[in-house]
């Protein structure tokens, strides 16, 4: 009996846990989902709300690790001056795990259509942490 009541509560939180990853990965895809909306009406600031606005926030790409919120906005509003260079984005998503119940971590594919500019795409790994109760991204790794 004992041995039971302890399964059965076990299974029950393992049901629930599962319930909220459910619940986060929604979240999670629909800030992504937001974030692709964003880009392609030309709104890098509305973009980069799902970014932590931390000096401690990481995003390491082809030029290295750069540190902090305003560095990394700073850096997209330079890299994609124009609608032309931003191209059409799309995403797609490899794998997302949680590796606790504040943290998620997703391997995913970008794509930007740019007739003009010519196409670029390639792979990012986003490390997000639910701070206040929002998810955040807070070290993004882009390579093309």
């Amino acid at each position: 009996m004992r041995n039971t009541l302890l399964y059965l509560v076990l299974l029950s939180s393992i049901s629930i846990c599962s319930a909220q990853q459910e619940v986060d990965q929604r979240q999670i895809i629909g800030i992504l989902d937001r974030q692709v909306i964003d880009w392609n009406a030309g709104k890098i600031d509305a973009f980069m709300q799902a970014y932590w606005p931390s000096d401690s926030l990481m995003f390491v790409g082809r030029s290295g690790i750069t540190y902090g919120y305003q560095a990394t906005y700073e850096n997209y509003l330079r890299r994609y001056p124009d609608r032309e260079t931003m191209g059409t984005l799309a995403f797609t998503y490899q794998e997302i795990n949680f590796p606790a119940p504040d943290l998620a971590f997703i391997v995913g594919k970008f794509h930007l259509a740019r007739p003009q500019k010519g196409d670029a795409s390639g792979y990012f790994t986003l490390l997000w942490r639910k701070i206040k109760g929002q998810w955040l991204i807070v070290c993004d790794h882009t390579s093309s």
